[in-house]
């Protein structure tokens, strides 16, 4: 675990507050937070203690506050201790504990800011869960993005991670979809049927009607020949009875369309550790099972639901049915598990698919969905809460829509779909890095316009760039130190030994005040799950070290290499080595990979 300033002076705030008020509980305490201050005039870190207390103690927060300020001046290491507003109180540290900071970064490298926080806790974070009926559009994109920097930082923070894809492989879309595909495989055999002849044969039409299954029908045609079809009179192939063909074509569409998935995933950089089948879990009862575990609860009845205000839902039907108690567990409604087919509800399989994750030995489940699945949290959350006796709890991340814009205006990219932006397309544009971390920009439950021409832009309101700009010129810094080789070795392991002292300017302790937050900001937002920290403190970043590079060029004697002064080059250095390494460090838990040198 990575030392950290903020938690090692924490634990002096908790220390002097037991010294003070030994009686507080230890719930309290753990509220008892340590935070950079706004203004570098008031300090470089801030305390809630005085504030949280004052109820417990019965007394004035600012009087706790001013017996707390006292007693923290005299702890080692603090400049001075001050209370402030309404309660707070404002720590100044000693300027050698900051720059110690630099040690520890170059000795930890990319690995600093790593955590315990988590414990171990075993972590299933589950995104993307795209239907596998179409290529990867952009609207998956997001909740891939977010999901996989999620799962990235909770692994940073200390849990134990696991990547999931659920394969929504049952049901009528995936009918649907082998019904298309058969019909690309007649057409590849040469069929005369006409199109609108054939979609009266579908249970629900032909849908699925893009270019992208001609390849699976030419596939099936290649592997099985004519077999799952029949002869016409005239010869050519006609539909063959869907009960000979249907779980052969279905199979193998939906393989193949997971094939195009996974590699768009992993041209965006995402590789997930389990893809699970929804086919599978039922297949093995687990779906059954879980509905079981249910209806012995008592929380399973036949009944029939009041017809919901406004528009119909899809699950709602007005007859007798089996219903969940989920209102028993904080819903607005009880829900239905079986449809009027004899067949499970989405939901029912859905419970299904949390109960096979629990069985697998989730702790803590965290699923990132789209914002227009809002409305099924509440059940979710219902469900696996009778299902663990709350011994689980179930996370939802939503993320909203997002909007392609070029020259200003909406923008459809894709000429192989037709119909949407795909995945790919958006990728080819602009390059993984680039939509990786532009996704990140916004919290994810915030509408985000994506715009093409900014993304690729080299400008300073371009976050992308903005940071990769500030890795490659500590890169080029440190290039042309070891090209002088005035300086000596410009290592991190012998830059983390290197006299710090000289580094006292404004602009230089502000950077390195940044650098100390990273382990915080780690596990704040791990705990926050809000992988959009990493973006906003990058961000920070950059903008401290641009501004100390614009400084050096104003005012020659805060200029990185200073060839009259090796000591004060080498503290340069170091600050400069560890500025690039905890970018590293940032856009490693972003998924993406940083630049030597801008082109």
């Amino acid at each position: 675990m990575s030392d950290c300033v903020f938690q090692r002076y924490r634990h002096h705030v908790l220390a002097t507050v037991r010294e003070l008020l030994p009686d507080v509980a230890e719930d309290t305490l753990a509220r008892v937070e340590l935070t950079p201050t706004r203004d570098p005039a008031h300090g470089d870190m801030a305390t809630n203690a005085a504030l949280l207390l004052a109820r417990v103690a019965k007394r004035k927060p600012a009087d706790i506050a001013q017996e707390l300020a006292q007693a923290l001046a005299a702890v080692p290491g603090v400049a001075a201790a001050a209370a402030a507003g309404p309660g707070f109180v404002n720590i100044t540290l000693d300027p050698a504990v900051l720059r110690g900071v630099l040690p520890d970064v170059l000795r930890a490298g990319e690995a600093y800011g790593t955590s315990t926080v988590g414990a171990g806790v075993r972590v299933n974070v589950e995104y993307v869960s795209a239907n596998p009926t179409g290529p990867m559009h952009v609207g998956h994109c997001r909740g891939a993005v977010v999901g996989d920097a999620l799962a990235n930082l909770l692994a940073k923070a200390g849990f134990a991670v696991t990547k999931e894809f659920y394969i929504n492989d049952a049901g009528t879309q995936v009918r649907a979809l082998a019904w298309a595909a058969y019909w690309r495989y007649l057409q590849a055999l040469g069929t005369t049927m006409e199109q609108e002849a054939f979609a009266t044969l579908a249970p629900t039409g032909l849908q699925y009607l893009g270019d992208y299954l001609v390849p699976v029908g030419m596939e099936l045609a290649g592997e099985y020949g004519t077999k799952l079809a029949e002869t016409a009179e005239d010869g050519t192939a006609r539909p063959a009875p869907e009960a000979t063909w249907l779980e052969t074509v279905r199979g193998f569409t939906v393989a193949h369309m997971l094939k195009a998935i996974r590699e768009d995933l992993a041209a965006l950089g995402v590789n997930q550790d389990v893809f699970t089948s929804e086919a599978g879990v039922l297949a093995r009862g687990v779906t059954e099972s879980a509905i079981q575990t249910l209806e012995k609860q008592g929380l399973l009845y036949e009944g029939i639901l009041e017809p919901p205000k406004g528009k119909l839902p899809e699950d709602w039907e007005e007859r007798e049915q089996l219903l969940f108690r989920s209102t028993d567990f904080g819903d607005d409604v009880d829900r239905p598990l079986r449809k009027s087919d004899g067949t499970n509800t989405y939901f029912a399989n859905d419970i299904g698919c949390h109960a096979d994750k629990v069985a697998r030995g989730a702790q803590v489940m965290i699923d990132v969905w789209g914002a227009d699945h809002g409305g099924y949290v509440k059940r979710m959350k219902a469900a696996v809460k009778a299902l663990t006796g709350d011994a689980v709890p179930l996370e939802v991340v939503l993320c909203q829509i997002v909007h392609i814009l070029r020259d200003g205006q909406p923008v459809r990219m894709s000429k192989r779909a037709g119909t949407f932006v795909t995945l790919r397309d958006l990728i080819d544009e602009v390059g993984r890095d680039a939509v990786r971390f532009t996704m990140l920009t916004r919290k994810s439950d915030a509408q985000m316009e994506f715009d093409l021409d900014l993304v690729v832009a080299q400008k300073r309101d371009n976050p992308v760039f903005y940071v990769q700009y500030a890795h490659a010129r500590c890169r080029s810094v440190l290039r042309a130190a070891a090209e002088d080789g005035s300086y000596g070795a410009v290592d991190a392991a012998t830059l983390s030994t290197a006299a710090l002292d000289s580094l006292s300017a404004d602009a230089e302790m502000a950077l390195v005040r940044r650098l100390a937050e990273w382990p915080r900001m780690v596990e704040a937002a791990a705990l926050a799950r809000e992988p959009h920290r990493i973006a906003f403190y990058l961000a920070d970043v950059a903008a401290d070290f641009h501004a100390l590079w614009n400084r050096g060029r104003d005012d020659a004697a805060l200029r990185f290499l200073q060839a009259e002064d090796v000591d004060a080059t080498r503290a340069r250095l170091a600050l400069v080595a560890s500025t690039a390494a905890v970018i590293r460090s940032g856009l490693a838990v972003m998924g993406v990979e940083p630049v030597e040198e801008m082109r």
